[in-house]
Order: C-alpha cells, then structure tokens, then sequence
C-alpha cells in the first residue's frame, strides 16, 4: 500500500492534548517539517511560554525551554547573542504576546535581534477560560465579552504585524492563516522564510503571524470555525506579506 502520510523527524510521536478543530497542531507540523527541511534540527532552541503554546515542547522534537509569561523575546535574545550558531525561535500565542509580553515584542523587534518568532493569533486567551484578548475583533463574544467586544471602552485588536513591520529592526513580517489547504501552504513558505533569513545571517527580527482557529472558546464547530477565521478574522487581520528584505 502507497504511503499518503509520514511524520517529520522533529515531530514527536504523542496524543495530542489539543482541542478538536485547535490550529495549534497545524503549526507545529510546519515548524517541524521546515526545521526538517533544512536540516537544522540539532541546532534549533525554541523558546515556548505560557499559554496553550507552552505546551508545544510535548510536540516538537528539538531543544526547548519554557520561560515566564511574556518573556520569549527576551530569552530568545539571550539565547541567540550567548549562541550565535543557533537557531532560535519563540512559539507565542496572542495572549502571551499581545498582552503581557507587547513590549518584550516591541524592543526585540526595535533592537533587530536575529530571532524567529512564530506568533498563533486565535484572537482569544484558550488556557485560561476564552476571555477577551488583546487580538479580540469587534463584536467577537468571549467569556469578558458576553455581547460582543465594544470598541468604545474596550479598544481595537491590536494589530501586532502592522505594528513591528514600521520597526527598522524586523526585516520579514508576515501574517498566515491555517484555515484551508492552500493557506496552510503558504503559512509553511513563511515559516521556512523566516528561518532561513536567521540562517544566512540576516540581521533583524522575523515574525509569521498565524491566524488559527480556537472552535471551543469561539463556541464552534471545527469547520465553522476554519470558516470563520476567513469571514470574519481576516476582515480585520488581512493575509499578506508586511514586510520583507
């Protein structure tokens, strides 16, 4: 029988802990089959902090550390300017950066350190009981926002790609979705993107966003929510390269 299916090297072989339709385990198959691909596996850190990214050292078959919540950017920077040699990514949620860690993102990026950064935007905080995020869109109900979040009081998504892309110091910038094959595929281009411009020794940040579905906090079904971040999220978080060397 012909082989439609293989897991990459860099993927572990475990149960997923994820909630059924979650996007987190999309990306993680692209992080490890870029990582694969360019054969960068026994020098890659990745750098995962709190929030369902944390989990992502259960998945991902490289060297991994978990810091406190926030605080990737940072010891991503550490680890790249102690190991110049390595590659180093953070795995973020929109909750972890967006949030509490908005100015570790802001000055790593200003600073220009040669960091990967892969930042998963399902507009909502998923460990902590689907309150509203910073990435929240406008009229998006979550547990905080019972009808829907109002920009008069509330505040706009912050639109963390727009934001680094005017920064000289990130040099590639691009915001992905994982909602359908096609885009599924293109996230994958900018990710190994990403990578590959730290592994020619280019100076700057690089951030992929990825729009990823969150079915139990947006209190749908898996395919509902997969077209939901197409209707609705992309409205306000529009697919496209921002930036790039």
């Amino acid at each position: 029988m012909k082989a439609v299916f293989a897991r990459t090297p860099s993927l572990k072989d475990q149960p997923t802990h994820y909630c059924p339709g979650c996007g987190h385990g999309i990306a993680h198959r692209l992080v490890a089959e870029v990582i694969d691909e360019l054969d960068i596996r026994g020098r890659t850190i990745g750098i995962a902090p709190v929030g369902c990214s944390v989990l992502a050292y259960d998945y991902l078959d490289v060297d991994m550390v978990e810091v406190a919540h926030g605080r990737a950017p940072a010891v991503a920077t550490g680890m790249k300017r102690t190991n110049p040699d390595k590659i180093i990514f953070s795995y973020q949620g929109d909750g972890d950066l967006a949030a509490i860690g908005t100015g570790e993102i802001i000055h790593a990026a200003h600073r220009g350190e040669q960091i990967t950064v892969i930042f998963i935007n399902n507009a909502v905080f998923g460990m902590t009981g689907g309150q509203m995020a910073p990435t929240t869109i406008p009229g998006q109900v979550t547990a905080t926002t019972p009808v829907g979040r109002e920009v008069v009081g509330q505040g706009y998504p912050l639109q963390v790609s727009e934001l680094l892309a005017v920064l000289p110091g990130a040099v590639y910038v691009e915001r992905c979705s994982v909602h359908n094959p096609a885009r599924i595929l293109r996230a994958k281009k900018a990710i190994k993107h990403g990578f590959e411009l730290q592994l020619n020794g280019t100076h700057g940040l690089s951030l992929i966003e990825v729009l990823s579905p969150c079915p139990t906090y947006w209190r749908m079904t898996p395919a509902k929510a997969m077209e939901w971040v197409e209707t609705e999220m992309t409205k306000v978080f529009p697919l496209g390269c921002l930036k790039d060397v």
